[in-house]
């Protein structure tokens, strides 16, 4: 009994203690992802404030629609090229050094378009977004801080801060862009970008990964590189990967085309200028943030996240055709706001998904495939969109994300039925 006693007492002290220990860890967990949320809402400012400036200077410089494709189609191959070394890059050195690398190239990014006054300088501006992947480093700390089940919906708050810097980007863009010029918006692009920079050395650890998962890939550290092709598509080997990455590649392609075709919509088909465009893009970023700030959090604690991923795709599929009969600047409030929905949902679940199946230790490169993605889009979509909406007009674009969505979304509700065909049987 006085041992049993004994065990008793020298337990009593050590509860308060480890409470208190879980408290902190927990504290400073937090504090690292208010930091992190704060990074991504800079980040996107300032990639939307570049989104206002790019186009119009691009103009002045005598760019067309096919050459300003060209250039957009330049980022997405540097992009798609630097996506999974970077998030290698994040796994093997932890999370300070990545974002520090992202911040820095962003501040070269900005400092370069300051000083592009020739198509030639214009395209070389672009080389230092091989580095510039700040929002999946975001992502990579917010995985690697966030228990598995509440992890699509602290991704999703990343939307959040993706609508804020959207507003502010595009407004502020397109009013510095509009009344002291594109030099002066891109300096104030580098200095924000500087202001970044400063953040992560000051508030963001060395490494976020856990103690095992550390541990767990610390031997192999020395043999690996940061380019290792065989480790990247290892990944690809873990059940349900390979299938979800293909669907987030097919699915995704034709909003993508959309995305990234939409500077050139809004100003050829739609005619507007650089103030009126941020207006528009701040209206998209109010949408995005109540989407992803309000509803995706509270969606995937309710259904599954096979269940939302067929929802998404299946609004996609509706709103496709329904860009494709599109003809006023009102109509286009009225689709964008289903289509944010569903393409917010879709980026978050794949994401989480994704990273779900794959060790902890890995995440880094998975999400650093998952923004090759979006690079792959801006490689190639351009130049269809440009191709489809020279020839074709922009309904054809819209029909295309409806018969592509449309088929996914019949092969997944095949599959979901099957499976639950086989769990009654």
């Amino acid at each position: 009994m006085k041992r049993e006693e004994g065990e008793t007492t020298a337990e009593a002290p050590g509860a308060p203690v480890s409470s208190a220990a879980n408290t902190a860890e927990q504290s400073g967990k937090m504090r690292v992802i208010y930091a992190v949320y704060v990074l991504a809402a800079l980040d996107i400012t300032w990639m939307f404030l570049s989104f206002s400036v790019t186009p119009y200077l691009a103009k002045k410089l005598g760019f067309d629609t096919l050459w300003f494709g060209y250039l957009q189609t330049t980022v997405g191959v540097i992009q798609l090229i630097g996506g999974p070394m970077f998030g290698r890059f994040g796994d093997l050195f932890g999370a300070r050094a990545a974002l520090s690398l992202a911040c820095a190239a962003s501040t070269v990014f900005f400092l370069l378009l300051a000083i592009a006054d020739h198509p030639f300088l214009l395209f070389v501006h672009k080389l230092p977004t091989v580095f510039m992947h700040v929002l999946p480093a975001c992502q990579m700390v917010v995985t690697d801080l966030s228990e598995p089940e509440k992890r699509a919906d602290a991704l999703s708050k990343l939307g959040l801060c993706f609508g804020i810097g959207m507003i502010v980007g595009s407004t502020l863009g397109g009013h510095l862009s509009t009344h002291y010029g594109e030099t002066f918006a891109a300096c104030v692009g580098a200095a924000g970008s500087a202001l970044s920079l400063l953040i992560v050395l000051s508030f963001i650890p060395k490494s976020t990964k856990s103690e095992a998962s550390r541990s767990s890939t610390k031997p192999e550290k020395q043999n690996q590189k940061v380019f290792s092709l065989g480790e990247i598509t290892r990944l690809m080997k873990f059940p349900g990967v390979m299938r979800i990455f293909l669907i987030k590649i097919i699915a995704g392609l034709p909003s993508g085309i959309f995305q990234v075709m939409f500077s050139i919509i809004a100003m050829d088909f739609f005619k507007l200028e650089a103030q009126q465009n941020g207006y528009l893009m701040a209206y998209f970023g109010i949408v995005q943030m109540v989407v992803q700030g309000g509803v995706i959090g509270r969606l995937s604690s309710a259904f599954p996240e096979k269940t939302l991923l067929l929802l998404s795709i299946g609004i996609t599929a509706g709103v496709g055709l329904a860009q494709a009969y599109m003809q006023t600047v009102f109509q286009l409030c009225l689709t964008v706001t289903p289509w944010i929905f569903s393409l917010s949902i879709f980026n978050v679940i794949t994401d989480s998904m994704l990273t779900k199946r794959v060790p902890s230790s890995d995440t880094g490169t998975m999400l650093g495939l998952c923004a090759s993605v979006q690079a792959l889009v801006r490689t190639i979509g351009p130049t269809i969109g440009g191709f489809l909406y020279m020839n074709y007009g922009l309904s054809s674009i819209g029909l295309i994300e409806f018969f592509v969505n449309s088929l996914v979304f019949v092969y997944l509700l095949h599959q979901l039925l099957s499976k639950t065909e086989r769990q009654k049987e």
